[in-house]
């Protein structure tokens, strides 16, 4: 638990803010170096919280009097250092939780999300570190994303691209799928497009993009090319950026 939510507990909904002020500042997958995430628009956050924009308006201001933000009308928000750890702890719980639903209750990954969700606000300490440890202290989600460390870090990780980005021919494994969509992850399963599957791009035309999978081809439509990401065969680690 980090010195600030230890001294001043905060709500669900504060928390929850914080969170998608990280996804939605480092391009969706909460990996980002707290320096190198953007600013998030007032809207943004509106649209992601499925709240009118004044109430993101007065929930900003309230983290920014806890140091949570920096916060500045028509200029977005951003996480303080503080805001960044508390933002990386609601994450690690909940891709912590989506990992032991799906291993060890048996849940489908399109199913563990909303669980997570529920969850990741009133687990212990003690019982994210019970989780951690039957997991074998996991690097990666069910989505293929990353897990923070318990020192609140981010592991090293593969420069991944997405599928509509890649060129005819090549070729690599199912990285992550960045989408929470039921309908999707089960088409993705049904593909077996998982992370670890490997997948070869044969072309990109008007209405998506074709792949291989195994002896297998299928035409996945853009929406689906767009959330698939690939790490190609020859890359190597990087720190996370």
């Amino acid at each position: 638990m980090s010195e600030l939510t230890a001294r001043t507990p905060l709500s669900e909904a504060q928390e929850d803010y914080l969170k998608q002020v990280l996804l939605l500042g480092s391009g969706g997958a909460g990996m980002g170096k707290l320096e190198d995430t953007l600013a998030v628009s007032t809207q943004d956050l509106a649209d992601r919280m499925q709240v009118k924009p004044a109430s993101v308006t007065g929930m900003l201001k309230k983290l920014a009097e806890l140091g949570l933000v920096e916060y500045e009308a028509y200029r977005g928000v951003r996480l303080t250092e503080a805001g960044y750890k508390v933002a990386l702890e609601v994450l690690r719980h909940h891709r912590l939780i989506e990992a032991y639903l799906h291993q060890a209750l048996g849940y489908g990954w399109e199913e563990v999300h909303a669980e997570a969700e529920k969850l990741e606000h009133h687990i212990s300490e003690a019982f994210e570190q019970r989780i951690a440890e039957w997991l074998g202290h996991p690097s990666h989600d069910p989505h293929g994303d990353l897990i923070p460390s318990a020192a609140l870090e981010l592991p090293q990780t593969i420069p991944n691209r997405r599928l509509a980005a890649l060129q005819s021919g090549q070729y690599g494994m199912v990285a992550r799928v960045a989408t929470q969509d039921q309908d999707s992850l089960n088409l993705f399963a049904h593909l077996g497009l998982k992370p670890g599957a490997q997948v070869q791009l044969l072309e990109h035309i008007a209405e998506g993009s074709r792949v291989r999978v195994g002896k297998e081809r299928y035409l996945l439509p853009i929406s689906l090319a767009q959330v698939l990401w690939i790490h190609l065969e020859g890359d190597s680690y990087v720190d996370p950026i």
